[in-house]
Order: structure tokens, then sequence, then C-alpha cells
């Protein structure tokens, strides 16, 4: 896998974290619209990214999930990570309920990290 930069992982993450439990939420949805206005200011095509997502099986999301939270480590600072770990969990608990996939990808972004 190539590595991604912040902004691109920061993607695949939200986007693994809202589709973990088996249900896209439309608050989740607007939680990730959120972070594409603030990541993305300018038009950017996402199609490939979001088809890498689509195309990985339930059985590889956990892999592809710590290969993402390592780059955006490597691109970030620890405030960066904190904002980011911050609005994560605003996502996961958009739609009033937290899966325990949610909250074991959650764990596992936060011990990556080392915020635990």
């Amino acid at each position: 896998m190539q590595k991604s930069n912040k902004s691109i992982a920061g993607y695949h993450l939200l986007m693994i974290l809202s589709s973990v439990d088996g249900e896209f939420a439309p608050e989740e949805g607007l939680k990730l619209q959120e972070y594409l206005a603030e990541e993305f200011p300018f038009k950017i095509n996402l199609d490939d990214e979001l088809d890498v997502i689509a195309t990985l099986h339930a059985d590889q999301w956990k892999d592809h999930f710590e290969f993402h939270a390592k780059c955006f480590f490597d691109d970030s600072t620890e405030e960066e990570r904190k904002d980011f770990i911050k609005f994560a969990k605003s996502l996961i608990k958009a739609d009033d309920k937290v899966s325990d996939q949610e909250h074991d990808y959650y764990m596992i972004l936060k011990k990556i990290w080392n915020l635990n």
C-alpha cells in the first residue's frame, strides 16, 4: 500500500469508522462532510480513495485502518492527533449509538497514537 498524506489518511480512517458497524448513518455523513470541508477547502476528487475503501472486505478493514493510522501519525503533530481523535469520537457518536466495532476501532486509533 502506498503511504497517504495526513488528510487522505484521515478520510480513510473516518470512512472505516463510520462503516465498521455495517451502517453509514446520515449523521455520520454530515460529520464526514465537515471533515472534508476543513481538510480539502479546494475541489478534490476522492473517487479513487472511495473505490479503495469500497473494495475492501470486512476482514481487511483492520489492517487498512492501522496502516492509515500510522500514515496520519507520521504526518501530524500531537495536537493534530488529539483534535482528530475528538472529531472521530464525535463521528461515532453522531447517530447516538456507539457499536462495539466502532469503539474497538476508536481504541485501536488511540493505542497506535499513544493517546491512552
